[in-house]
């Protein structure tokens, strides 16, 4: 029985997948390689990269006209900048992988030969020359994880290639594909031997294409979701679909990651006689959110990343990101983090990116967190928003100062403090979600347990800066509208200098909203 992959490249015959060729322009690629080119292949992690150059690789080998041979130079990375051992694995990837994939049992020895020979600088090149000249056809070489390099592995690896360009296709590949993570037009490659930073174009100027694998459409999320049902008879309802499609916007391993956790981990899923609802497909996104499964947690602490808070901090606090260079924005977009959208310009890539973020940066203020007795559950268990804003205004009096510390952005610390408060509230038994924007000047999280829902709306005040109440009430009735609430919380942090500490200054009133909405504003 086949099953949904989120490990590794997919095997058709293990598991559901979309060809791997039909996700490129194969005939861009072919010609491509018939211009004797050479070009890039670059996408998120766990995107499919590997699966589609395995692919080429096969289909080319099978078509007769070239010798393809596939190499992962990963294990390179782990020598950073030592050039003689970085580019000896580069030739043994090569080679072992020309042994394997086409049989040539002669390139084992032929690279031995020449990393006894020959130095780093050159070892690439004088491999490549000697190997492709020994060959009857033109050679297509697919270099995976090649962003795996660091600094002078990497531009030696690049000069080398360059190098040997002009010998192509009888004595050096035909075409060489790159793929990794990021376009190397945008890369900067710190050097040891020199001083000043090397830009990835300059030092692979012969690269004619920069190709991108996108996500899945929603028209292939539906198909990919539909072999299950035809294999296997469990049918996915119409909100089912939806959701998977709504909640991933097509990123393929979410998209497996969602359809296997909901049909083979979850008890219920095991079933094939029930279908799969909208309800289990968002309770498989906070499975998978709480669990931190592997693609999360490294998509978490990448926020670590000074290049990263910088664009992601004033996102989250709504604010416009000031002089962000647009290398650092495109690592983000190439990292998967964001997407451009031609109305709003850099959002979040997709709904469960957008819930994540914000909660794995709260998870230090959520660990910080001192017991806290649920004073705001009725007697039947259900939530008292009454009961519940008093027990916030109690807890930021007496413990928000010291936690705002554990927060690792500080602009939104306030906003993390609040939200792991809120987790607390929710654990087990509701959600939490999230609206934030560049330029919106906002946050806005909806709780939802059980029947009861709260829109709230978080403003920050900041020196020079006018009160943002009324604008708050503006915007928070549009928010509440499009929950059909007629009340909620207006929560407004005041960061500017020289303020009375937290627990004399907190306080809360209910005022009416433009609207005539009831609103708790809470400031703190």
């Amino acid at each position: 029985m086949r099953f949904f992959n989120t490990e590794g490249p997919v095997k058709e015959d293990r598991h559901y997948c979309l060809s791997p060729l039909r996700r490129w322009n194969l005939e861009e690629i072919l010609a491509l390689i018939g211009q004797e080119k050479y070009f890039l292949l670059h996408a998120p992690r766990q995107t499919g990269k590997t699966t589609c150059l395995l692919a080429l690789a096969e289909y080319l080998n099978r078509g007769g006209r070239y010798r393809a041979v596939y190499a992962n130079l990963e294990p390179a990375q782990a020598y950073r900048e030592d050039v003689d051992p970085g580019m000896a694995v580069v030739v043994e990837q090569v080679s072992r992988g020309a042994r394997d994939q086409i049989g040539d049992a002669a390139a084992p020895a032929l690279g031995r030969e020449v990393i006894a020979t020959s130095t780093g600088g050159t070892r690439v090149e004088e491999f490549l020359t000697c190997w492709c000249e020994r060959s009857s056809l033109p050679t297509v070489l697919l270099l995976d994880e090649v962003d795996a390099l660091i600094g002078d592995t990497l531009i030696s690896l690049l000069r080398q290639l360059r190098a040997g360009y002009p010998k192509r296709p009888t004595q050096f590949p035909q075409t060489v594909i790159l793929c990794g993570v990021r376009d190397l037009r945008d890369y900067r490659i710190h050097s040891s031997q020199e001083q000043a930073a090397i830009t990835g174009g300059s030092a692979f100027n012969i690269k004619a294409e920069s190709l991108r694998l996108g996500d899945f459409t929603a028209a292939e999320v539906r198909a990919l979701l539909q072999q299950h049902t035809d294999e296997t008879g469990q049918a996915f309802a119409s909100e089912a679909l939806d959701a998977v499609w709504t909640l991933t916007l097509g990123q393929p391993w979410l998209v497996n990651a969602l359809a296997y956790e909901t049909c083979f981990r979850m008890p219920d899923g095991r079933d094939r006689r029930r279908p799969i609802t909208g309800e289990r497909i968002e309770q498989a996104k906070e499975n998978l959110i709480l669990r931190r499964v592997t693609h999360l947690d490294q998509l978490a602490d990448k926020l670590r990343e000074a290049r990263v808070r910088r664009v992601i901090e004033p996102m989250l606090a709504g604010m416009t990101m000031g002089e962000v260079p647009e290398d650092d924005r495109q690592y983000l977009v190439d990292l998967g983090l964001l997407r451009r959208e031609d109305s709003s310009g850099l959002v979040v890539a997709n709904p469960i990116y957008r819930e994540v973020l914000p909660r794995a940066l709260a998870g230090g203020p959520q660990d910080s967190l001192p017991q806290i007795a649920p004073t705001w559950l009725n007697a039947d268990g259900s939530l008292n928003p009454e009961q519940l804003l008093t027990a916030f205004l109690s807890f930021w009096r007496q413990h928000g100062q010291p936690l705002l510390g554990s927060a690792p952005y500080h602009e939104i610390a306030p906003h993390l403090v609040l939200m792991a408060f809120l987790h607390r509230v929710v654990n087990g038994g509701g959600t939490l979600e999230r609206e934030y924007a560049i330029g919106s000047g906002r946050m806005d999280l909806c709780l939802r347990y059980g029947a009861v829902t709260l829109g709230i709306e978080l403003k920050v005040w900041r020196d020079g800066e006018p009160d943002p109440l009324l604008e708050g009430m503006e915007q928070l009735d549009g928010y509440l509208a499009g929950l059909g609430l007629d009340h909620g919380w207006l929560v407004i942090f005041d960061r500017r200098a020289g303020q009375p500490p937290i627990r004399e200054r907190t306080s809360s009133q209910e005022l009416p909203s433009p609207q005539g909405r009831r609103i708790a504003v809470v400031r703190a």
